[in-house]
């Protein structure tokens, strides 16, 4: 059990993720105490999608190829369309999604942040959610797709849009708390 005021928490992303999927979290895991870092596939800063247009950036905190999995107690996969493309289609990004996986810590998607989970094979005999533009994709990944606010199946959190962000922050909470589940990995 980790409570949320000691957390360690890492969002994975890159230029293109939905600017509310990455801030409501970072802010509001912050303001429950917890401690959270951003990790990219690039060193700098990383640029959000913000509805119609480019919007804001953050700074990145460590490159997703100095990611350990063991010096964090959950991973939030922010989505956007862009964002979770260009990252499934990168090894260093997908081996810190499996790591995580395998560790049993909480793994956190939303809207388009599970193709990374499908990339990892982690949603296999799960029960899961999405962005509906890719209920196929997750269904194709073997997982049992839900038009749900929040999944969870074993520590893995799936979300479908901004709509259900303060439902996917507490969820987070939630199971930082539980701690690691015993997991098959991915």
């Amino acid at each position: 059990m980790t409570a949320i005021e000691s957390a360690s928490i890492l969002i994975l992303a890159t230029d293109g993720y939905e600017r509310s999927e990455l801030r409501v979290p970072l802010e509001e895991l912050k303001k429950r105490g917890a401690e959270v870092k951003i990790a990219s596939i690039k060193s700098g800063e990383i640029k959000s999608w913000d509805k119609k247009d480019w919007g804001d950036t953050v700074p990145v905190d460590l490159e997703a190829k100095n990611v350990k999995a063991e010096e964090f107690d959950a991973l939030v996969l922010p989505g956007g369309q862009i964002n979770p493309d260009l990252l499934r289609v990168n090894e260093d990004a997908v081996r810190v999604v499996r790591d995580f996986v395998r560790s049993g810590k909480p793994v956190a998607a939303i809207c388009h942040g599970p193709w990374l989970l499908v990339e990892a094979d982690a949603l296999r005999g799960r029960k899961a959610t999405s962005y509906h533009s890719i209920r196929t994709d997750i269904r194709n990944a073997g997982a049992s797709w839900k038009d749900e606010a929040v999944v969870v199946d074993n520590g893995i959190i799936t979300s479908r849009s901004p709509d259900d962000l303060p439902q996917f922050v507490d969820k987070i909470v939630e199971e930082v708390r539980e701690g690691p589940h015993d997991r098959r990995a991915a």
